[in-house]
């Protein structure tokens, strides 16, 4: 037997996933798959192994579940689902309860009921079959993270407490108990909002977890525990949007969904009223400030795109995108495929390029240096200027005059502390969240927004020198 275990990294959600098996038997295991799966088909063929259990920790709520979707893909594989709390699942699953076993070949899975994220949350240690009471690693969602832990707030503030003293009887009475030498094998890595500060390496121990993670240094003191777990930054808002989906199961696509294109006139004739569709353009920064479609809303189409998507673009509405170029298509739509955006009116064929020739009109975002906005700060007092990152961040230090509203607010909020008739600036860490804001603006009425390229981390190094 050799041992099949390879990790998949999702960027942008920061989601980690994996594949795990036994080549002698031909069996193995997919744990929290995306919904885009082709990646572990790709790497079964490649083991020369049949997947035959999918795997799911918990009611995930930052990206859609791929579980479906792979079990479309790989006939006879069984989706295994934490019974605990019993939740309604709308889907055909196999039930998993604290301590029972899944045996892929040499390979036994053993599921733990680990609550406190979730109160159905599974994890999964991993033996090997002479010896299953002795695992040499646990999968474990998103319970326990590298140097973090999961928040226990995504259930509302009513269920909030309750979840925080059982994520602390879960990391206290069993994280802890485990050998230091157990690998930490976590649903994701730095940067994703299912924990607050996650660290950098994708996999750990609990040794080291016990000596560096301040969600384990709060032995026996409960009530300061909940206080600190309770501490995360506010979550996405369509993550309550996303834990009924995947408790419902999504409905498999059988690939990616089919996007028409539409040549420029025909599309400004479809999107042509931003409030009653999702147009986004999703070109870089610097080219949608030189020129892009009236009210399209401007998400740059790198892997973070998955999530700011999410929270600002609504499931129910068909999505028109505007693309650097017609290759792009393909990748655009698997970011916003992984939370739960199916819906597509179509394309700009041949982008804005296409509009240009058509004689269509343009509105465009004009960029501000932070040299220049420097200068105007000096000497310009009608100037607004506008923090878009979060509360956590602008208190760690921001620009001096900047008011402030985290990127999701400012399609309600901007009014009523932002005069239309001024001029704006908008700023971030590097201007990516900055120019979603921008774009926010112009689609309000504001008449003369600027984008602070850089943002943040310019306006540092300006002054450093």
């Amino acid at each position: 037997m050799s041992l099949i275990h390879q990790t998949f990294h999702t960027e942008g959600i920061a989601m980690l996933s994996y594949l795990i098996g036994d080549d002698a038997t031909g069996e193995a295991a997919v744990i929290d798959p995306r919904p885009d799966p082709e990646i572990y088909l790709a790497a079964a063929r490649h083991h020369g192994v049949a997947i035959t259990h999918i795997l799911e920790t918990h009611i995930h709520a930052d990206f859609m579940s791929g579980s479906r979707e792979l079990a479309a893909n790989a006939p006879g594989a069984r989706i295994h689902v934490s019974a605990e709390g019993e939740p309604d699942y709308g889907f055909e699953h196999q039930p998993l309860r604290d301590g029972e076993r899944l045996e892929i070949g040499d390979v036994v899975l053993t599921a733990r009921h680990t609550p406190g994220h979730t109160p159905e949350h599974l994890s999964y240690e991993a033996a090997a079959r002479d010896t299953p009471d002795q695992p040499w690693g646990v999968f474990t969602g998103d319970s326990l993270f590298v140097g973090s832990a999961g928040r226990p707030d995504l259930l509302g503030s009513d269920q909030a407490r309750d979840l925080a003293r059982q994520l602390h009887s879960t990391l206290h009475d069993y994280f802890m108990k485990l050998p230091d030498g157990v690998l930490v094998l976590p649903g994701h890595g730095a940067g994703s909002p299912c924990g607050a500060g996650i660290g950098d390496r994708k996999v750990s121990t609990i040794g080291y977890e016990k000596k560096t993670n301040e969600f384990l240094l709060h032995d026996g003191d409960e009530e300061a525990f909940v206080e600190f777990a309770l501490e995360a930054p506010a979550a996405p808002e369509y993550f309550q949007r996303m834990k009924k989906l995947n408790l419902a199961g999504p409905e498999p696509t059988h690939g990616l969904p089919r996007v028409r294109a539409l040549p420029p006139r025909a599309f400004r004739q479809r999107a042509e009223d931003p409030r009653a569709v999702n147009l986004i353009d999703t070109r870089s920064m610097l080219a949608f400030g030189g020129g892009h479609v009236p009210g399209a809303l401007h998400i740059e189409a790198k892997p973070m795109l998955s999530l700011w998507a999410g929270w600002m673009l609504d499931p129910d509405k068909d999505t028109f995108l505007i693309l650097e170029d017609d290759t792009y298509l393909e990748e655009v739509v698997r970011l916003l495929l992984r939370v739960g955006l199916t819906r597509f009116g179509g394309y700009l064929a041949g982008g804005m390029d296409a509009w240009v020739k058509a004689g269509l009109p343009m509105d465009d975002l004009p960029q501000l240096t932070v040299h220049e906005l420097s200068a105007e700060l000096d000497h310009e007092a009608e100037l607004q200027l506008l923090d878009v990152r979060t509360a956590e961040e602008f208190e760690a230090g921001c620009i001096d005059g900047a008011r402030h509203l985290f990127v999701s607010e400012v399609g309600d909020r901007a009014r009523e502390i932002l005069d239309p008739s001024r001029p704006v600036a908008t700023y971030c860490g590097s201007g990516y969240r900055a120019s979603i804001a921008a774009s926010l603006l112009q689609r309000q009425g504001f008449g003369e927004v600027r984008n602070v390229p850089g943002s943040w981390q310019a306006w540092q190094a300006m002054h450093r020198g």
